[in-house]
């Protein structure tokens, strides 16, 4: 839900005149640069967000026993809350409207998205990977890379990819790369064109430490440092200077129940970040 920030960044960018040939992203990002690529403008995906019940897309699965506990122990088998099935559908429904389905709907690199394969321990990039599972990267949908690279843990069940090898649990790639930046990087760590990021968190200068006084808050920062540790140890300060940090983290990733005062919340931070950022860029 953080994701909101991104369509306010997004649309600042589209108003001063820039256009982007390749997206990437992981989770919240994803899903824009998905969105992006298949064409939609930021006031078209700030419209399909507006017109969407949030808490249709939470699909448990249904308890022979209705009784509160079994959502737990639903849990420990199924390894999700939410199936995550009418989210898959959703982005489906959407990206069909502008007649993309596939990836070969798109042109040949134009979108890159990040999902983590728990069972190898490593990360996948989107549709690229897919070759090594058997798996043939053009037909593959994007509305399910998309449902891959957004599953996260605990909260969805993660998506079992049929490789060729055997079945495959794949969750969010946030678990691995929150920030995808360096896939635009050549070999020399160069780029054929100017690179934009757009991060869902402040500069390390402006990110406060975690306290850790309980065994949740050790979780939080556990999951934290397994999100930004790939990603930090790249950006150098040469990379920073082509990011806009969008600090959120007073917000919550999971609340579909998010009111309308506080996407519109959300969204000004991106704008007010994005239009600061470009004074200067």
């Amino acid at each position: 839900m953080k994701g909101f920030a991104l369509v306010g960044a997004y649309q600042v960018l589209e108003e001063k005149g820039y256009e982007f040939r390749r997206v990437a992203g992981t989770s919240a990002g994803a899903i824009l640069a998905s969105f992006i690529a298949a064409g939609y403008s930021g006031k078209e995906i700030e419209r399909l967000l507006d017109e969407q019940d949030f808490n249709e897309l939470l699909d448990p699965r249904r308890l022979i026993i209705p009784l509160p506990s079994m959502k737990w122990i639903r849990l420990y088998w199924q390894l999700g809350l939410y199936q995550g099935k009418a989210l898959e559908n959703w982005f489906l429904e959407k990206l069909a409207a502008k007649g993309v389905y596939s990836f070969s709907d798109l042109p040949p690199g134009s979108l890159k998205l990040i999902a983590s394969d728990l069972t190898n321990s490593k990360m996948i990039v989107l549709p690229d990977d897919l070759e090594s599972y058997g798996i043939d990267a053009d037909s593959f949908p994007i509305a399910r890379a998309l449902r891959m690279s957004c599953g996260i843990p605990f909260f969805f069940e993660p998506l079992r990819l049929l490789a060729k090898s055997g079945e495959t649990i794949v969750v969010d790639g946030g678990v691995l790369s929150n920030f995808p930046i360096w896939l635009f990087e050549d070999g020399d760590g160069k780029n054929e064109r100017p690179v934009l990021g757009l991060k869902l968190s402040g500069s390390k200068e402006e990110m406060p430490g975690h306290k850790i006084k309980n065994a949740l808050d050790l979780f939080q920062a556990l999951f934290s440092t397994m999100q930004n540790a790939h990603d930090d140890r790249y950006i150098s300060r040469k990379h920073e200077n082509n990011i806009v940090f969008i600090p959120v983290e007073n917000y919550s990733a999971t609340d579909f129940d998010l009111d309308e005062e506080t996407k519109n919340e959300l969204m000004e931070i991106g704008r007010t970040r994005t239009e600061q950022f470009l004074k200067m860029w």
